[in-house]
């Protein structure tokens, strides 16, 4: 449930959402999802989280990320970090878990309602935290997909659960072929 008058945050796992939007067959249109949390409340902030590649040439994430960051996002990025597994293939790897639960608790605060836009299990404890200071939170993810893309626990946790693809013909476009995460 959003109220008029909520001070609202969003905190995006980009790598999640892009799953989780990809599993169900179309693309994010970001300033789309920012207009409709805007229209659902007063949005302070929008985070946005993803690891970068940062020795290579072009990464297609690259337009994305400054595209988010000159129109109301705020990006949280890091180094992603790369390595062989034990079969031999190059393997990227990037969580940024820590910096969204972070951030979430140091708003908290200011914030009646936050959304979370993962479905990574991990995130129960901050769900649980969040709700005992007095915030509100929902996530967005999807059980539509196979396999479903949000844990069973923080479906649970949550104060209020959306399904991503209930929101298609609000903040979706169809997948482009070259598209980034």
């Amino acid at each position: 449930m959003f109220y008029k008058d909520d001070r609202l945050a969003l905190f995006i796992d980009g790598s999640n959402l892009y799953a989780a939007s990809k599993s169900l067959g179309f693309d994010i249109d970001y300033k789309l999802l920012r207009q409709e949390f805007m229209r659902r409340g007063k949005l302070l902030r929008a985070f946005y989280y993803t690891a970068l590649l940062e020795n290579e040439e072009y990464s297609p994430i690259r337009p994305l990320v400054d595209w988010l960051n000159y129109n109301g996002f705020t990006m949280v990025t890091k180094p992603a970090k790369e390595y062989t597994d034990s079969m031999g293939r190059r393997k990227v790897k990037g969580n940024m878990d820590i910096e969204l639960a972070v951030n979430a608790m140091e708003l908290a605060p200011y914030l009646d309602h936050i959304v979370i836009f993962s479905g990574d299990g991990d995130f129960r404890p901050l769900v649980e935290s969040l709700q005992r200071q007095g915030v509100r939170v929902s996530v967005v993810s999807t059980i539509r997909s196979q396999p479903p893309m949000i844990s069973d626990e923080l479906r649970r946790q949550a104060d209020n659960f959306i399904e991503l693809e209930d929101l298609r013909d609000v903040i979706g476009r169809p997948p482009r072929e070259d598209a980034p995460e």
